[in-house]
């Protein structure tokens, strides 16, 4: 009788084993969704930094996209010229042309031409140092030096010069948005290469209060306005703006009568040049502490 109970309770394991292996077999055969093995492939030609530039979740996203038609291969920028052919190659699209964009700081105040208020002394971070009072430097909008966001940079393009400020190698640059998140002060952005006027301040104070803390901040004279085509430049703030999408900011007009040189011109991504009557510095020393 014992023997008899466990042979039918062996059965209908085995009976019950069979059954929902069935039904996982129909399940799969149902429910199987079809992956284009493109997906991998594409994967497989991308440099694999997940770094988001390109807008997607990652490299894995960005294939998905590209082989859905959605992106082109060059919106992959941190790809090489030849890995965008090979993934055009591949799905037998145009790579596509996307204009490069590079992250560019909105400050030139560097410690020989920027005034600190005081020492910063504590945790070796722009972040750090923003929460104790800013950060110690009299212009409050300007960048502290510590370099988080060349810390931050996964492809090198970020270097500290000899007057703590950073330098950004737009061969290098993928416009990842890394330092753009990271800088507490908010002084990076990302732009196109083509969009060679820059406003290199972000000082909200008046002309002499500015000046007085930087000696290469905008001081909202609006000679820059008056100099540009109608409608490109405005004072906003006490700070000299560029606007864009007037399409008639290709002009280095507005920078040949600036004081400071706070408006520049790319000559090419990695070369701002001043106007001819900025002040020339030829400091090379820290400022000292004013109080």
């Amino acid at each position: 009788m014992e023997f008899s109970g466990l042979a039918i309770a062996g059965g209908f394991m085995a009976v019950l084993g069979v059954s929902l292996a069935g039904l996982l077999a129909v399940a799969n055969r149902k429910l199987y969704v079809f992956e284009d093995p493109r997906i991998g492939e594409v994967e497989e030609l991308l440099p694999k930094s997940n770094c988001g530039a390109c807008g997607q979740a990652g490299c894995r996203a960005f294939a998905e996209k590209a082989v859905a038609g959605e992106v082109v291969p060059a919106q992959c920028t941190v790809s090489s010229p030849e890995q965008r052919d090979d993934i055009a190659d591949l799905l037998g699209v145009a790579a596509g042309d996307i204009e490069k964009k590079v992250a560019r700081l909105a400050c030139a105040g560097g410690r020989h031409v920027a005034f600190l208020r005081a020492r910063y002394a504590g945790h070796d971070s722009c972040r750090a140092a923003a929460v104790v009072s800013g950060g110690g430097k009299e212009c409050a909008w300007g960048c502290l030096g510590l370099a988080d966001c060349m810390n931050v940079c996964d492809f090198g393009a970020i270097h500290m010069d000899l007057h703590g400020l950073p330098m950004v190698d737009a061969d290098k640059c993928a416009a990842c948005n890394d330092c753009v998140e990271i800088c507490p002060k908010g002084l990076f952005s990302l732009e196109p290469v083509s969009r060679q006027l820059w406003v290199a301040c972000k000082s909200q104070a008046d002309g002499d209060t500015a000046e007085a803390a930087c000696e290469v901040a905008c001081t909202a004279c609006g000679k820059c306005v008056a100099d540009a085509p109608p409608g490109l430049m405005k004072l906003a703030g006490n700070l000299a703006a560029i606007n864009y999408e007037l399409n008639v900011w290709a002009t280095r007009k507005p920078i040949e009568r600036c004081p400071t040189g706070a408006i520049v011109w790319f000559d090419n991504p990695n070369h701002p040049v001043r106007g001819p009557v900025a002040k020339k510095i030829l400091r090379n020393e820290p400022l000292p502490v004013l109080h």
